[in-house]
């Protein structure tokens, strides 16, 4: 079964300030709860073909990964992809202007998990789906605190 989640929210700055500061993988460990670490192994700033390293705790189990990034339009949209591990997963982000200024930012994971996580799929997707929301949550509040 394959695993898609989709969650939105939309975050009162500008598009090009949002898309800056979600899209730097440096930023990941402030807005993504689960995340714990990030080590490039490409050389800065991001661009297509770039390598990052992410650990991360998810369903109390640690999983480090590698995302190549598969597309990037500065402000738009960005693309990540790993093949390796136990769930090959996809990370897609976009952005687009709101009314009044405000962002819709769109998070996407989808993936297919093999082997015991592709028994897991429903659980993992309602995990995700609980994940994401509060990620998003995380990355509204952190823009739009004063100062």
């Amino acid at each position: 079964m394959d695993v898609d989640v989709l969650t939105e929210t939309e975050i009162d700055r500008p598009r090009d300030e949002v898309a800056d500061f979600a899209a730097d993988p440096d930023n990941a460990t402030s807005w993504y709860r689960n995340i714990s670490s990030v080590a490039w192994q490409s050389p800065k700033p991001l661009a297509v073909g770039a390598k990052i390293d992410f650990v991360a705790e998810f369903l109390g189990r640690r999983i480090a990964y590698t995302y190549e990034v598969r597309e990037l339009d500065p402000g738009r949209r960005l693309v990540m992809s790993t093949a390796d591990g136990p769930f090959a997963m996809e990370t897609t982000y976009e952005w687009s202007d709101a009314p009044g200024g405000k962002t819709l930012m769109r998070l996407r994971n989808r993936g297919r998990p093999s082997g015991f996580g592709s028994i897991m799929a429903p659980a993992m997707k309602a995990a995700m789906r609980r994940a994401n929301r509060g990620d998003l949550a995380r990355l509204k509040r952190i823009l739009e605190e004063p100062g």
